[in-house]
């Protein structure tokens, strides 16, 4: 539908203005026109936000990469004649698989753009700033009118201040890599520093992991995570755990010619001491909201203290018509959640549906590491916090058959948290081969309150990793 105008030129008026053209902002959009609202999109930049263009989408796609070298190698211990150096990613043609990779992100590119223009949504190539709760100036100098506003502009990886901080990549920068560095240094214990250790070391760096708390992925089940610590060292990763960084540096010229790297100097309950020099260091730390420079604050939209836009259960700020979605909110930062909590708002605003809302509750979620680690419900530490005795645990620990087949120390780890006496099934995590796609449906069964009986109920499909899931004793 085509914006209205008044006798002001330079005003336009829509029923919805949308901040950022990621996957929150291009979801609700869609989802507004679809439902005939008047939508105008405000994007400088690709389309697809983090998860197209440096995140979701390329990680998967260097993943899979990592994937098949670990499986020549595999191959190769299995009888295949695979050259030697096949096994450890350096027949890799990094620049063709980059080539491949960003053919495919422009695709998806290009498909938003048809979509756009089928919906007949007002695409404007430039940043917006409110001006009040129903006005929008964009930086070209035009004035967008509209009943609602949403801001879903995302977020950006956190450089941490210290000493060298420059010295680094941050996370989006590993996707302008066009070779695998011989050493790296990946400072961070959460899931985009697993991510991106396991991708390169599989590729043929050697990879070393330096994290500030006791254990990877603080958020996730402990035991779990444990094991995947274990996983990784079998495949050479080197961790550093309860390692805080003090500091960057130039390693000076050495007889190794190591001018231009870089050394860690890390904390070990004295001075600082560093490391050996990397090619390559990347930054992992966080990612902060991209709430500043819109003019929120001046209209009394609450940001917290790291920045986020403050919503309610609805996605509503504190300002009538002003609405936010996705990881500038510090909510879940996955993007099928930013995703669904879109297509509620806008169901909510233009669809009739008055009670529309994301349940935050049980969302799955897969760290791609090596093995993939899914996980949906509570962690056994979350589980005893809220039901004390209540709870009861199920394990497996095994060997998946390929594994096992080549005699690889790596191990599968799946656990079931259970509440009651009737055993409700509260926390489902699986690390292992084809983790990822097994949990999916395993999610449903949560979220509808499986229970163990009814697992131990349902046979088994064997020989599968999945069975494992129904066959815990």
């Amino acid at each position: 539908m085509k914006p209205s105008r008044d006798s002001d030129p330079s005003r336009m008026d829509f029923d919805l203005v949308v901040l950022g053209g990621g996957s929150a902002g291009l979801a609700g959009a869609f989802r507004a026109a679809a439902h005939g609202a008047r939508v105008a999109l405000l994007e400088p930049a690709e389309f697809g936000g983090t998860c197209v263009n440096h995140g979701c989408v390329p990680k998967k796609a260097m993943w899979l990469a990592a994937d098949l070298a670990s499986k020549i190698a595999l191959a190769a211990d299995l009888g295949f004649a695979v050259p030697a150096q096949a096994a450890d990613g350096s027949f890799l043609d990094w620049k063709e698989l980059v080539a491949q990779r960003q053919r495919y992100i422009a695709s998806i590119h290009a498909i938003y753009q048809r979509m756009l223009d089928e919906a007949g949504i007002v695409w404007m190539p430039c940043r917006g700033r409110l001006r009040d709760a129903r006005t929008v100036e964009t930086d070209t100098g035009v004035h967008l009118h509209a009943g609602h506003v949403l801001v879903a502009t995302g977020g950006s990886p956190v450089r941490p201040d210290m000493p060298g901080a420059e010295l680094a990549g941050v996370s989006d920068d590993f996707f302008k890599l066009c070779g695998a560095p011989a050493r790296v240094a990946i400072i961070g214990g959460g899931y985009v520093a697993v991510e991106l250790a396991g991708v390169l070391q599989a590729l043929g760096s050697r990879v070393e992991l330096f994290v500030r708390g006791p254990r990877l992925l603080a958020h996730m089940d402990a035991e779990v995570a444990t094991q995947l610590q274990d996983d990784m060292a079998q495949h050479g990763v080197r961790l550093h755990l309860d390692t805080p960084v003090q500091a960057l540096e130039r390693a000076g010229p050495g007889q190794d010619g190591d001018g231009g790297r870089v050394r860690v100097r890390v904390l070990h309950k004295g001075p600082a001491h560093p490391s050996d020099a990397f090619d390559c260091v990347l930054l992992a730390t966080g990612r902060r909201p991209n709430s500043a420079g819109i003019g929120l604050e001046a209209l009394g939209v609450q940001l917290d203290d790291d920045g986020a836009i403050v919503v309610d259960e609805f996605e509503d700020t504190a300002v009538p018509g002003i609405h936010a979605v996705g990881d500038v909110t510090g909510k879940l930062e996955l993007t099928p959640v930013a995703i669904a909590a879109a297509r509620r708002l806008m169901d909510r605003l233009f669809g009739g549906r008055a009670g529309a809302k994301l349940d935050y509750a049980n969302v799955p979620t897969v760290v791609f590491s090596h093995p993939p680690l899914g996980t949906v419900g509570l962690t056994e530490e979350q589980a005893r916090e809220r039901h004390g005795e209540a709870v009861k645990v199920y394990t497996s620990r095994f060997r998946p058959m390929l594994t096992a087949l080549v005699d690889s120390p790596q191990r599968s780890f799946f656990k079931l948290v259970c509440v009651g006496e009737e055993e409700r099934v509260v926390g489902i995590h699986l690390l292992g081969e084809s983790a990822d796609e097994i949990l999916q449906g395993f999610a449903v069964a949560l979220k509808l309150g499986v229970t163990k009986a009814q697992l131990d109920d349902t046979v088994a499909i064997h020989p599968t990793s999945a069975e494992e899931v129904v066959l815990m004793r």
